[in-house]
């Protein structure tokens, strides 16, 4: 059976882990502090301002700049037109965003892409909250498979088992990679704590001032 080893090298500005199998190098992770971003973070934002020839908000996020909210990263909570990140284009066009947002508005929101030089970051309201087997769509219903797992067959089997484990609670599942032999037990674990989680960050998001950080990634 092949030996492996994780070797782990930490220091407050950076973590470094290495997977190592049979003395040969397999994979390097490496996570700076100051370069990680905001990326996936969820906030309690604030509508600073509506811009209906962009179809897009700034969004206050406590950040030093505002970000960046276009009308195609709102969810539609009622399902008539829009788009997000889990879904396709199908559909009637969304409502343009001054009928949608307003400014004071308090969104919960999640950062999709980094500010780069001048702008700020990118934001949906789609929100999704990463696991280690599973991401949690708690505003979907979709239970979703990595296309990089097995065949369609496969594939097939651990959608079933997946709707059958999630049961008639809320949100949607996408199944990741490393999670293709997973016992059932792990994948149960796995759904509790990411309900769990979005329930934490939905309490927040109530007893919050707007601009607080309500949910991050765990770090490497």
């Amino acid at each position: 059976m092949a030996g492996q080893d994780i070797l782990i090298n930490w220091a407050p500005q950076e973590t470094r882990v290495a997977i190592v199998e049979n003395g040969a190098l397999q994979e390097l992770y490496v996570e700076r502090a100051l370069e990680r971003g905001l990326v996936g973070n969820i906030y309690l934002g604030r509508v600073a301002r509506v811009l209906p020839g962009m179809q897009s908000a700034f969004v206050d996020i406590g950040q030093e700049r505002a970000a960046f909210l276009h009308v195609a990263d709102l969810h539609d909570a009622g399902g008539n037109g829009g788009t997000h990140r889990h879904g396709g284009n199908d559909g009637p066009p969304p409502a343009p965003i001054e009928r949608r947002v307003f400014e004071g508005q308090p969104l919960t929101v999640q950062v999709v892409k980094d500010a780069i030089g001048s702008k700020g970051a990118r934001l949906s309201t789609q929100v999704s909250i990463a696991g280690r087997l599973l991401v949690f769509l708690p505003q979907d219903r979709h239970i979703g498979i990595s296309q990089k797992i097995g065949s369609p067959e496969l594939r097939e089997q651990l959608r079933e088992r997946m709707q059958r484990l999630a049961g008639d609670g809320d949100g949607g599942f996408i199944l990741r990679t490393n999670a293709e032999d997973a016992t059932d037990e792990e994948l149960a674990d796995d759904i509790a704590y990411l309900r769990k989680t979005w329930a934490a960050v939905r309490q927040r998001a109530q007893s919050s001032p707007t601009g607080t950080l309500l949910h991050q990634d765990l770090s490497l």
